[in-house]
């Protein structure tokens, strides 16, 4: 988080190399050459900006760099931060919650032990093994409210010590498993399903701007023609926007 964007961005390798990547059937699939990484905004599906590497450079490295080149040209101007769970890693998560932002990334187990005493999305759990349900966050102490199953309303247990009416769990106890919005919550599923519009901005880019085709030897080649690419992707965005709203005038005066 310390280092300056610049540095991050002059580190990145720009040669060709191998990359891999899972497709949607779960299967690993090659290529050689180079990786574009893409900030999109889920609203109006602009490109905020891009970042290009050699293939072997996995997406997550490029999500810092990303993360601090936006805020440096449009601070403030995002809310949340949207990922898949290939990026669900501490210093991610730090870099967007330094930048005010909520952060919204499926959790990603990697060899950890079963978590007992909460569920899949670590909520709490009472002694009969029902979730407690979320209820509420304390932005100014940045903790989460969860209180006790409806199933526990005809629990002998109820009134136990061990079957407690509320949680309260800080988010800095552990920032990846305990996010606002809260795992498993409704603005959380909400809120991630706008992360289509950036899987909808790769396939207009590969399909119709042809940057599946890019054919260079060297990185500042291949990096001018993807910088082209988006720029010219921006600019299209921004004609189609602008007739469609002039038309939107004309009917409704019509």
């Amino acid at each position: 988080m310390s280092i300056p964007a610049e540095t991050l961005w002059q580190d990145i390798p720009i040669e060709p190399n191998w990359g891999i990547k899972k497709n949607s059937d779960g299967k690993n699939t090659f290529w050689y050459g180079f990786k574009g990484h893409l900030a999109v905004s889920s609203k109006s599906q602009y490109i905020v900006a891009r970042l290009m590497s050699s293939g072997n450079l996995s997406d997550s490295k490029a999500a810092i760099p990303l993360l601090k080149k936006i805020d440096a040209i449009m601070p403030k101007q995002f809310t949340t931060a949207l990922f898949d769970a290939g990026y669900d890693y501490e210093p991610i998560y730090k870099q967007a919650l330094a930048q005010t932002m909520r952060v919204v990334i499926p959790y990603n187990v990697r060899n950890e032990g079963e978590t007992i005493g909460f569920d899949e999305h670590f909520r709490p759990t009472c002694v009969r093994e029902h979730s407690y349900c979320y209820d509420s966050f304390d932005e100014k102490y940045r903790t989460l409210r969860f209180t006790r199953p409806k199933e526990c309303e005809t629990c002998p247990l109820r009134e136990d010590s061990l079957c407690q009416k509320v949680f309260k769990i800080k988010c800095e106890s552990d920032i990846r498993k305990y996010t606002y919005p809260a795992r498993g919550s409704e603005l959380w599923k909400k809120l991630y399903k706008e992360r289509t519009a950036v899987e909808r901005v790769n396939a207009y880019l590969k399909q119709y701007f042809q940057l599946n085709n890019i054919r260079h030897r060297t990185g500042k080649k291949a990096k001018l023609h993807f910088n082209l690419v988006t720029f010219i992707y921006n600019a299209c965005k921004l004609a189609v926007d602008r007739m469609n709203a002039l038309l939107q005038i004309q009917n409704e005066a019509a």
